[in-house]
């Protein structure tokens, strides 16, 4: 087919099938990219009381972007505050946070820079390196930060959230919610008021630069807008959490998968008109819970994980079940208890037979031959009727006669014998009638104790054993403390103390709040603890996310 110019010359037609071709490919290509474009979620809360004024896909699991770093600012915040760490405590930079992708700050590995800094590059230019480096000082490492910030999440009530990373850049399981943003922004602003104002900021320093806040744009042209973090990736779309006060109304806002940052915000700024007509004038504010650490399951370690992993084994000390009791303090008693009682009863025995011999003399040598020629009783032998006879009667003598002027002096410690002897006797004859019989024992010989040696040893047995007390204590056995870290300021460790212990009056009962001072600040401590209410306290503590070391004495 051909066509005819003004001049009648013929000219060489356009290839109609190949234009259908293109406009095909155009009209697949369009479609493809409105296909490739990242899901759309969005929910509108009213801050005051925490009520739900539009919804779409708001339980959808897609990828939050940057959104992330606001959990990564949260648990900073909650560090600072607990004493983990302080704002102007130097943060060492890591190859692995220098060498983030962009955004980022323009850290260098090796360099040390505060927190507060990396707190602003973090809020304000969404800076990925800042973000790493909070992570690896708060818990060593990436990894084990991205553990807590999903710990964190569920005791906040973010039950569809999962952090791989402390960035937000797209990783496999990386994944949250619209519901679950907002209510992260919601937190944000309830949990950490002072802290808040940051997210409003169009510019800062971050020491080593001046960053601007990536939302500048939706805070220059929507009323009364604050807040609080912009998102972007290929696969999340462009992402947005914002948050408006007019008079007594707070609404917060979140918006998932936009094509651009224009449009991102055009629609932001629709659902907040509609959050503002919606909500009423008045409501009675409803504060979040404080997060609730202690109802979550404990975290798995890694060796749990994987049998097959070497590494450190760490054993968290526990309250025990039951009690063990302690033995014994040994006493003065050095023999055995059953030999001591043979010998003690050989020795009444023997001083018995020497009260009843009128005449004989302690080491005389009748006493001697007494001895020789009668064998001591043993216990299993030796009756107690016998033995109280025995102490009893005297030494027998005629009547109205008068003793010797020779045996006087034989007389005198006869009778000292049979008062010691009656002394001891009731003491050892009430300790053998409440002793089991004793068990058949090779024969030994085994020399009988003296009346001096008996009465001591009564007494000994009668008598409590005594203890040696090396020191006086004021607190019994509550030596121990516990550590809640340094604070630049008396106030501020002093106000950790006092929320702490409110937080933890059943475990803290009794301790006292004391802050020390050294070169490196205040220290927050509770004292007078004993050593399990220490740990139990620690554990609690712990599993807030609180940091707490224990001490003891010595």
């Amino acid at each position: 087919m051909s066509m005819v110019d003004k001049r009648g010359t013929r000219a060489p037609s356009l290839p109609v099938i190949p234009v259908l071709v293109v406009l095909v490919l155009l009209v697949l290509i369009g479609a493809s990219i409105r296909a490739a474009a990242a899901p759309y979620a969005a929910m509108v809360m009213d801050a005051r009381t925490g009520e739900v004024l539009h919804s779409r896909n708001a339980d959808t699991r897609l990828h939050p972007a940057s959104l992330t770093k606001m959990m990564t600012l949260y648990i900073a915040f909650e560090a600072v505050e607990t004493g983990e760490i302080g704002l102007d405590d130097k943060v060492r930079i890591s190859k692995n946070a220098a060498a983030e992708v962009p955004s980022k700050l323009g850290l260098r590995a090796g360099s040390q820079i505060e927190l507060r800094y990396l707190i602003r590059a973090a809020a304000i230019k969404s800076a990925n390196d800042a973000a790493t480096a909070i992570g690896e000082a708060i818990s060593g490492s990436e990894a084990a930060f991205a553990r807590r910030m999903t710990r964190t999440a569920k005791a906040l009530g973010m039950t569809r959230t999962t952090f791989k990373n402390a960035h937000g850049l797209t990783e496999k399981g990386h994944l949250s919610t619209a519901r679950d943003m907002t209510i992260m922004g919601r937190r944000l602003f309830y949990d950490y008021p002072e802290y808040y104002n940051i997210f409003s900021r169009r510019s800062t320093s971050a020491k080593i630069a001046t960053v601007y806040n990536t939302n500048r744009r939706f805070l220059g042209a929507y009323e009364g807008a604050d807040g609080i973090k912009t998102g972007y990736t290929r696969a999340a779309g462009f992402n947005l959490v914002a948050s408006a006060e007019r008079g007594s109304e707070r609404i917060i806002t979140t918006v998932f998968g936009g094509n651009s940052t224009a449009t991102r915000n055009a629609e932001v700024a629709r659902l907040m008109d509609i959050g503002f007509k919606r909500a009423p004038r008045y409501a009675r504010v409803r504060k979040p819970a404080p997060p609730n650490y202690a109802a979550l399951p404990p975290e798995p370690t890694p060796e749990a994980a994987d049998p097959l992993r070497s590494g450190k084994i760490v054993r968290v000390v526990r309250a025990v079940k039951t009690s063990i009791r302690p033995a014994a303090r040994p006493g003065p008693q050095t023999a055995p208890a059953d030999e001591l009682m043979l010998a003690l009863a050989d020795g009444i025995a023997a001083e018995t037979s020497r009260a009843a011999v009128p005449g004989t003399v302690p080491g005389s040598t009748a006493e001697t031959a007494a001895e020789e020629t009668t064998p001591p009783a043993r216990p299993d032998t030796m009756t107690a009727a016998a033995t109280d006879a025995a102490a009893a009667s005297p030494t027998p003598t005629a009547p109205g006669a008068s003793p010797a002027p020779e045996n006087r002096s034989a007389a005198a410690p006869s009778t000292d014998v049979a008062a010691a002897t009656a002394a001891a006797v009731p003491r050892a004859v009430s300790f053998l009638r409440s002793s089991p019989s004793p068990q058949p024992r090779p024969t030994r010989s085994l020399k009988p104790l003296t009346a001096s040696q008996i009465a001591a040893a009564a007494d000994a047995s009668a008598a409590p054993t005594q203890e040696v007390v090396a020191r006086v204590s004021t607190s019994g056995s509550r030596h121990w403390s516990i550590s809640l870290g340094r604070y630049p300021t008396r106030f501020a460790a002093e106000k950790v103390l006092l929320k702490t212990a409110l937080a933890e009056m059943s475990t803290l009962d009794g301790a006292l709040r004391k802050v020390t001072r050294d070169s490196r600040g205040f220290g927050a401590n509770f004292v007078g603890l004993s050593e399990t209410q220490a740990s139990r306290a620690c554990l609690r503590l712990e599993a807030r996310g609180t940091r707490c070391q224990t001490s003891g004495p010595g």
